[in-house]
């Protein structure tokens, strides 16, 4: 680890501060805590998947999966602290937006009970506009992989 990455490296991070870095609540904030992070760079967070979750009532009751598109949500939002925390933008109230999606894999299911590992990193960085390329994986197996772009912007005025 350089000089640099350790002065940058963050974490673990518990829910109430990713609550500081995203707006979303239950039943869309999809990350439990950070693991770590270096700003600027990348992000491991954990999604604890529970059968109690509301879309496993219809996705799908017999056997519940979680949907691929909440995985690419959920490492989304790893993407979206880890903006926020890099840029200090915490319970500023600016948002982070999904822009494009691009590469989307999904190669096994989510069941309830799992660890959601969701590793994220900073592939481009132009100020308010970042690419990312992002993982998902339970128990160091590949679960699900995507390369998405984000914007960060001030809330819509009402």
């Amino acid at each position: 680890m350089t000089e640099e990455t350790e002065t940058n490296a963050r974490g673990p991070m518990d829910i109430r501060r990713v609550m500081a870095a995203l707006p979303h609540r239950y039943p869309m904030l999809l990350i439990d805590r950070v693991e770590s992070m270096v700003l600027n760079q990348s992000i491991h967070a954990i999604k604890a998947v529970s059968v109690n979750e509301p879309f496993f009532q219809g996705h799908f009751p017999t056997r519940p999966i979680m949907p691929g598109v909440l995985i690419v949500e959920a490492m989304a939002q790893a993407a979206g602290v880890l903006a926020v925390e890099s840029m200090q933008l915490a319970d500023s109230g600016k948002l982070v937006y999904f822009m494009s999606i691009d590469g989307a894999k999904f190669r096994s299911p989510v069941e309830p009970g799992c660890l959601l590992d969701l590793h994220v990193e900073v592939t481009q960085n132009r100020g308010a506009i970042c690419k990312f390329a992002g993982k998902a994986m339970i128990a160091g197996k590949l679960v699900a992989e995507a390369q998405f772009v984000a914007m960060i912007s001030d809330p819509p005025k009402d």
